[in-house]
């Protein structure tokens, strides 16, 4: 049996369960304090810092940010048609869709379930706002779609269509 967009639903199970297997991890080894409690592993610029986060990226919406739950279900919920029911026609599309549905679930899992959103990777030396594998997993399906449409454009031009 073959699979339709193979690589779109391992790039969404693998980003999915690192992303669960990593918040797990942080909420078993750190405890959820003020300040929060971290790790340095790169003193002064790269530490493991266990916080909880109710809006999206950067923290925007904190104050209102239960819908954010819905808008996760409902890009998921698209995402996995797209996956059933398109035809992706590169592994870069396969792949940055599939990252983009495994960060999506992540965080729509923890939205779901606990009203919040775990992040832990702290960017220090350009304070970087803290963040997790599933906003990581989003950002990597972003690049990959836009390399998948830059190769396309340039196989029109060098192809004259």
């Amino acid at each position: 049996m073959r699979i339709r967009n193979r690589y779109f639903w391992i790039a969404a199970l693998i980003g999915l369960a690192l992303d669960q297997l990593t918040k797990f991890w942080v909420t078993q080894t750190f405890e959820l304090t003020t300040p929060p409690d971290t790790i340095p592993l790169w003193p002064g610029v790269f530490h493991f810092t266990y916080v909880t986060n109710t809006g999206a990226a950067f923290s925007l919406f904190s104050d209102n940010g239960g819908w954010l739950r819905w808008l996760s279900l409902i890009v998921s919920l698209g995402l996995v048609a797209l996956g059933i029911w398109a035809n992706l026609a590169n592994r870069w599309e396969q792949v940055g869709y599939g990252c983009i549905l495994g960060g999506a679930l992540g965080n729509g899992i923890d939205r779901l379930l606990f009203g919040e959103v775990v992040d832990f990777l702290d960017f220090r030396l350009i304070r970087f706002p803290i963040f997790n594998l599933a906003d990581v997993c989003i950002n990597v399906g972003i690049v990959c779609l836009l390399i998948a449409a830059l190769r396309q454009a340039q196989d029109e031009k060098n192809h004259g269509g």
